[in-house]
């Protein structure tokens, strides 16, 4: 303790000395009923909650109104418009624009699969409506209390289900007359006259009817003890510690009332909210204790900045915008009723937590404007770092085998154990008194979940040059192909190895098993020219600028430790500088030597992929197929650009591929750049192909929350630009399908009782997917930990006219030509090609790498 005192004294003296520039010794806020003090400062342009991403979303325009009446006060979007940050309530229909799907979107071919899902029936009457009314005061009253006290004074004539927000009524029944006139005195007897009138009767489905129900099933959750973090619902009383890593789990749930394909119904999924032991002072400490005062301003705000804290006196989460050195706990604000009153005192106060460290500086974050942002000053909340715990894991952490381990133990549950958690939630919600009037009050009841039936379409035959075979397990066919021949390949004569002082007898026992797997595959490798070097990030550079020229095929670097700016620079040497495809691996991987023959084999597959070979090949039945997978990431070092991957096929089997990398000057997830991709996928596809193809098929990945809208208005077009400007009679059929790999709905199978996850390969296009949509869900993957996650896939564009079972097939083929791994995979081949593209330039290049690697693998 003694020793705790002693630290936390010199970082008092530290804090106290270095005020932040610009900043006045004592600012006062104000405290307008927040549960934390906040001031007002102002604002360029809108901002985010606190929480959030911090970057601007594009939105369907909406009209929007303020509901609450005793529900909490909530947006309400009245047509169409983006419903908080749901990807599902956009108000967009694509479907209907489609001839071929109109009657039907489902497949037939496949083994049928009965499975249930984390969907809840909710039981609404046949004719069920919300009735939508507008209120006004005679005289005309500011006091929004005031209204809602007056209205609620009538609860007799007008019900119980009744919620309003000072302007707007909802009922969830009809009034007798469509305009209704009362009356009522307030407590200085004065009669206000009360005017409702009748503005629409909304249908189940309609985006408020969705959005209402949304809230409503918010409150619910609250009746249930549970306390919003973020956008979910997290139960504090019911914690699951693992000291040895100090972590604490909180146990909830996502849940989402959505419109599928014959009625509304709730999404209910288990979450866990990741919460540290240690509070952001006790972070501080560290850090000075460990780096001194030097840098510890600058270290503290680079570390600290954007990461989200929860404050357990109110189980909110915040996320530190700024860190204020001038402020401390002793410092004063100004409340509501004008008095001034210090931190330490209110927090006293207002939640009996007692504030020890009394010259710690505050942490700064910006609040969501409840208005128009644009002419509304932002908001910005002080907040105590000894009393602000965070969450989540850094970095470090995640590279910790033994921490993640322990922690998938307790959020990867396997299907039986999420159902568990599903039945309890809903059990909870019937034998909870309140929380299942509160769903009778407005002629709601919750239902079992829903059982639907699948499909689990056939296996594909995996092509080699030697022959076909159908492997045992679609999720790894590596032993299926072992003594196969690869499909084409060139040999591997002209190639540099260099490795540090530590490597050399490592890299002579690789080489060797490198070569004896190459042979089994039909791959020859020739002797490297071998360049021994110092172990520095200066020394590998300095060979590779000496050594490598044109004629080179390729660059192999054994690495003497992870570190990543060695790993950084090497790549933007050969990606850029002198692009040459290029392999690196660190000395730790090559030393466990019972592992020495598969990870042999593994930077074998991934060799031949950089220097242009083809592994194996699927059945393509559509001929004259250009096939496209785009995926945007946000670059690493540069804030303010994003990265566009193209990656497109250049040949009939799918098996070899153009990629194209685009910087964008700009942090949005919409490629601006898709019409000068597209024009050099096409000449390169007429080069290899001597025509233009016939047909385009996009697998749109990386798209963010809320842009479906921006893909179908902005980048189709592109497309549709790129074919005219390459010719004016070209008109290839296009299909552009967006792909997401996180959805709400999960799907379970059963077996021997138990439920378990559903076989590799099986697809839903009923009862959980959306009416106005051409959409599939597809599972391509295994989980062998945990629930499997599918994929879901939304066709938003399609004149191709593709049966339901081809456009799913064909899918579920590209799942099999991803060449990094000998088994299916959760998107399709092209998509993973160009999701590996962005991070490999939003982490280590951070510029555009040259075309001459264009036709290769390069960043496998």
């Amino acid at each position: 303790m003694e020793g705790r005192a002693r630290v936390r004294a010199r970082g008092q003296a530290l804090w106290e000395d270095t005020p932040k520039a610009g900043q006045p010794a004592s600012p006062k806020a104000s405290c307008s009923g927040y549960s934390e003090p906040f001031s007002l400062v102002t604002s360029q342009g809108g901002n985010e909650s606190s929480g959030g991403s911090g970057r601007p979303v594009p939105s369907v325009t909406a009209q929007r109104r303020t509901l609450s009446g005793g529900m909490g006060e909530y947006i309400i979007a009245e047509r169409g418009g983006k419903m908080g940050r749901n990807f599902y309530d956009l108000g967009i229909s694509t479907r209907m624009n489609m001839a071929h799907v109109k009657e039907s979107k489902s497949g037939s071919s496949g083994i049928p699969l009965k499975m249930v899902t984390n969907l809840f029936g909710l039981g609404l009457p046949s004719n069920w409506r919300l009735f939508q009314y507008h209120v006004t005061f005679s005289p005309v009253l500011e006091s929004k209390r005031l209204k809602i006290a007056l209205i609620y004074s009538h609860s007799e004539f007008l019900g119980k289900a009744k919620a309003f927000d000072g302007a707007i009524l909802f009922l969830s029944h009809k009034l007798e007359n469509e305009v209704t006139e009362l009356s009522t005195e307030t407590k200085n007897g004065e009669t206000v006259k009360i005017t409702i009138t009748l503005i629409s009767q909304l249908p189940p489905g309609s985006p408020v009817c969705i959005h209402f129900f949304n809230i409503l099933f918010k409150k619910i959750l609250k009746k249930l003890s549970m306390y919003q973090v973020g956008r979910n619902y997290y139960n504090p009383s019911d914690p699951v510690h693992i000291p040895q890593h100090r972590l604490t789990l909180w146990p909830g749930f996502a849940v989402s009332v959505m419109q599928f394909e014959n009625s509304l119904m709730l999404t209910a999924d288990v979450s866990h909210k990741v919460l540290r032991s240690e509070t952001v002072l006790d972070f501080m400490t560290n850090m000075y204790n460990r780096i001194g005062p030097q840098q510890f301003i600058d270290t503290c705000q680079k570390e600290l900045l954007g990461l989200i804290v929860l404050t357990r006196y109110n189980n909110k989460t915040y996320r530190i915008d700024d860190m204020d050195w001038s402020v401390k706990p002793t410092n004063t604000f100004q409340k509501r009723d004008g008095t001034e009153i210090t931190y330490v005192d209110y927090y006293k106060q207002q939640y009996e937590v007692i504030v020890t460290d009394l010259s710690q500086p505050m942490l700064v974050s910006q609040l969501k404007n409840r208005k128009d942002e644009a002419t509304i000053a932002a908001r910005v909340v002080h907040l105590v770092p000894e009393l602000c715990f965070l969450t989540g894991l850094p970095n470090q952490a995640r590279s910790d085998f033994r921490l993640m381990k322990d922690l998938s133990l307790e959020t990867q549950l396997n299907p039986q154990r999420r159902q568990q958690r599903l039945l309890t939630l809903a059990d909870n919600i019937q034998r909870h008194r309140e929380a299942r009037l509160e769903l009778e009050t407005w002629g709601l009841h919750l239902e079992t979940q829903v059982a639907l039936t699948g499909r689990v379409i056939p296996p594909e035959k995996i092509q080699m040059l030697d022959q076909i075979c159908l492997p045992v397990s679609a999720v790894d066919w590596s032993r299926d192909i072992r003594n196969s021949k690869i499909l084409e390949v060139q040999p591997l004569q002209r190639w540099l190895m260099v490795f540090g002082r530590r490597g050399e007898e490592v890299a002579e026992k690789f080489l060797n098993c490198l070569q004896r797997v190459g042979f089994g595959m039909g791959f020859r490798i020739e002797h490297p020219k071998v360049l021994q070097v110092e172990d520095s990030t200066s020394a590998f550079l300095r060979v590779l600028q000496q050594h490598v020229n044109t004629d080179v095929q390729l660059v192999l670097c054994i690495l003497p430790s992870n570190q990543k700016d060695c790993y950084d620079a090497i790549k933007k040497f050969l990606s850029f500088d002198r692009p040459i495809p290029s392999q690196c691996i660190t000395i730790r991987t090559l030393s466990r030597q019972q592992m020495l023959m598969s990870v042999a084999t593994k930077i074998a597959m991934q060799i031949i992929c950089k220097i242009g070979g083809e592994l194996w090949a699927v059945e393509i039945p559509l001929k004259s197929l250009l096939l496209v997978g785009i995926d945007v990431n946000k670059d690493a070092l540069n804030k303010g650009q994003s990265i566009v991957g193209f990656v497109s096929s250049i040949n009939a089997k799918m098996t070899r591929w153009y990629s194209r990398c685009v910087v964008q000057n700009s942090s949005s997830d919409i490629a601006d750049c898709l019409k000068l991709c597209m024009k050099g996928a096409l000449k390169k596809w007429q080069t290899c192909n001597s025509e233009l193809p016939g047909r385009v098929i996009v697998y749109r990945d990386g798209v963010g929350d809320g842009q479906l809208k921006m893909v179908i208005d902005y980048e189709i077009p592109q497309f549709i630009n790129s074919f005219r400007e390459t010719n004016v009679e070209y008109s290839p059929k296009l299909s552009v399908i967006v792909v997401r790999k996180k959805c709400i709905p999960r799907f379970f199978s059963e077996a021997n009782r138990q439920l378990q996850n559903p076989p590799v390969g099986t697809v839903v296009d009923r009862e959980a997917t959306r009416p106005e949509w051409y959409d599939f869900y597809l599972i391509s993957q295994t989980a062998r930990q945990g629930t499997v996650n599918p994929t879901y896939y939304n066709v938003v564009y399609d004149d191709n006219g593709l049966k339901p079972d081809h456009m799913q097939r064909l899918t579920y083929k590209m799942c099999h030509l991803y060449y990094n791994w000998p088994g299916v995979i959760r998107v399709p081949a092209p998509c993973q090609y160009a999701h590996k593209l962005t991070f490999l330039v939003g982490q280590s290049i951070h510029r555009e790498p040259s075309m001459e690697l264009a036709e290769y693998l390069y960043y496998l």
